[in-house]
């Protein structure tokens, strides 16, 4: 920054501390007494009023508030004049710090009477803020983010979105909120952040606009969002430092020895929050998605696994998974560990002789496969060397193969948990290794 800019800076950071210097002697107020309506300490309410410290976002409101005035008195030494419209040019909004990296211009500062204030923020890309604990704020009232450029994550509580240009979000802020730019590049966004108490009560209504931005080091956004008996809490124990910090994990074995993740993880939270968000899939056209909530991936793992069990297959039985990025590949991986079967994802790309040993190693007993492409000419040459007793296709018909997408929906979306279910050290899932020194070979996961 060059000396000029410094002291341009400078210059603003003096005026404001005096304005706030000369309403807190107003108000008749200590500077103890203001630290303590604000909720921070003593010292660094001084640094504001001193004009050592940058005016946050969250000082100005709760200060404005406090002190019956505009944003814009304090900010600016004048208040909003504009009742019929107000433009901000590109670039010309009013800054203001809210969090450290993010820079937010208010576009809006000279309107009076608002019912919403309206940001625009820039996100720094940053590959640490992208691990966990993340930081999430909250605040009253409702928000609108609207992404322009990039792609930007919304966490909200223990959910979380991925948007991209165009793409908006509308969410109770005063849910633990954060958002953050992924795919290595800072992300634009508009944030509209709306007063429903000010709807309704007039042009002469000018209670301030008051954010309560909270921030908690050490606190994931599963902490945040408060969560009431959470799954992992039965299985696995964080073990934190004194500064809060997960350092160790304690692993609950006789429990985890009963642990079946369709069963104990999908479906539990299927019961507690049916509607929550589990999987949204985008098809290769990158346009086309299909939403799945918990409760969804229960009832149509559910189907699956009855439909699989009406072709014969049980416990301890391979099927071999050929299903590229299709979303049924979920269906069947929880309803094939429902049922106890053993799933063995495979590439479409294989030819019949990668199929046929894949098959003769394993004992494979099903294949639910692709119509795309000829990965079902590949599988059913092998399949008839082989004498794999049941062919399944997926998005598509073929003769001599089940049509999946058409038999299953006529299945019944209960499915009981067996008393001799798959779990502890039952295989549920089989790998074969890329063979690149030689033959491929198994890998058993349980």
């Amino acid at each position: 920054m060059s000396t000029a800019n410094n002291s341009n800076v400078e210059l603003r950071l003096a005026e404001v501390a005096d304005r706030v210097h000369g309403l807190r002697l107003d108000m008749g107020l200590t500077p103890e007494e203001v630290a303590s309506k604000l909720d921070i300490t003593t010292e660094e309410y001084l640094k504001f009023e001193e004009g050592t410290q940058d005016f946050n976002f969250t000082f100005i409101y709760k200060f404005a508030n406090l002190a019956g005035v505009e944003i814009s008195d304090i900010m600016e030494g004048s208040s909003p004049a504009l009742t019929e419209y107000a433009v901000t040019r590109n670039g010309q909004g009013s800054p203001i710090t809210r969090r450290t990296g993010y820079k937010y211009q208010r576009l809006a500062s000279r309107f009076k009477n608002k019912l919403c204030e309206p940001f625009r923020v820039v996100v720094p890309y940053s590959e640490e803020a992208l691990n966990p604990p993340y930081h999430l704020v909250s605040h009253n009232y409702q928000e609108m983010n609207i992404v322009v450029k990039g792609t930007l994550k919304v966490i909200i509580g223990d959910s979380s979105e991925v948007l991209h240009e165009g793409d908006c979000i509308y969410f109770d802020s005063t849910q633990p909120h954060g958002e953050f730019a992924l795919g290595g590049e800072d992300c634009v966004f508009y944030a509209i952040i709306l007063n429903p108490e000010a709807w309704g009560k007039g042009e002469n209504y000018t209670t301030p606009y008051n954010s309560e931005e909270m921030r908690t080091d050490n606190v994931t956004n599963v902490d945040a969002a408060n969560l009431e008996d959470a799954v992992y809490t039965h299985y696995l124990n964080g073990v934190l430092d004194e500064n809060g910090t997960l350092v160790d994990v304690d692993v609950n074995v006789p429990a985890c020895k009963k642990f079946n993740f369709a069963y104990d993880c999908v479906d539990v939270i299927a019961d507690k929050n049916p509607n929550k968000l589990a999987m949204l899939w985008v098809a290769k056209d990158c346009v086309t998605e299909r939403r799945f909530t918990f409760g969804d991936i229960k009832k149509y793992s559910n189907m699956t696994a009855n439909y699989f069990k009406s072709l014969g297959i049980g416990k301890g039985d391979k099927v071999v998974l050929v299903l590229k990025r299709h979303y049924q590949f979920w269906f069947a991986m929880m309803g094939l560990e429902k049922l106890g079967a053993v799933a063995i994802p495979a590439t479409h790309l294989l030819r019949d002789h990668d199929y046929e040993y894949r098959f003769n190693a394993a004992g494979v007993k099903a294949v639910f496969c692709t119509a795309d492409d000829d990965a079902a000419d590949e599988c059913e040459k092998a399949a008839k060397v082989c004498g794999v007793e049941t062919l399944i296709l997926c998005n598509g018909s073929r003769p001599g193969w089940h049509d999946f997408n058409e038999e299953f929906k006529n299945c019944s979306d209960v499915f009981e948990r067996p008393a001799d279910y798959a779990c502890g050290y039952d295989p549920m899932v089989m790998f074969f290794t890329s063979g690149t020194t030689g033959y491929p070979k198994m890998a058993v996961a349980l």
